[in-house]
């Protein structure tokens, strides 16, 4: 079974003991990612957020062949609960019926790459302890000035170490305010 795991964020530089074949690919589905997740550790992490602007995402195949094994591959690498596992790793397996727009152009780029399933990271939007909350630009400003340097700095090195082809708006915005410029060549 050819299976896929997308990525946009950490798991390209840091895929820790993901289970994949290396390199990533820079050919993946265009899908509508933007920094709106706050974590604990001061970062603000890339998440699918459906009203915002599609950008060309990455990807590599799985080292293993069965789906369940690819699922709880990533749940482990990305810290989620064994409970919120169905809630928080996307999945699609070839002949499966796309339940929204995310996993129509998902499912279309994976049978042109003839892929029998893909993987990916449905963490939701989060800021201020609320999840589903889309965090402004002018919030995320605010809150970066907030933050304690060693958060700060958390924060704005995930930022310039995402993928450079991640080029989202809040991106472009903390380029020319912050002068926090990618820092990679993926």
């Amino acid at each position: 079974m050819k299976i896929a795991c997308l990525a946009w964020g950490s798991l390209v530089w840091e895929p820790k003991d993901l289970l994949i074949r290396q390199p990533w690919f820079n050919d993946g589905p265009l899908l509508p990612i933007e920094f709106c997740r706050q974590s604990l550790d001061g970062r603000i992490t890339l998440v699918i957020t459906p009203e915002k602007q599609p950008v060309r995402t990455l990807w590599a195949l799985f080292s293993v062949g069965q789906l369940e094994d690819a699922i709880d591959n990533l749940r482990s690498r990305e810290g989620i609960l064994s409970k919120n596992r169905d809630k928080h790793i996307g999945r699609w397996e070839n002949d499966a019926t796309p339940q929204n727009e995310i996993e129509k152009e998902i499912a279309g780029w994976a049978k042109e790459k003839r892929l029998d399933a893909v993987v990916w990271t449905a963490l939701p939007s989060k800021f201020n302890d609320t999840n589903d909350v889309v965090p402004s630009i002018d919030d995320l400003l605010g809150y970066f000035k907030l933050l304690a340097f060693e958060k700060r700095q958390n924060a704005e090195t995930y930022i310039r170490k995402a993928p450079k082809q991640i080029d989202t708006d809040y991106r472009r915005y903390f380029q020319s305010e912050l002068g926090w410029s990618p820092q990679n060549n993926y």
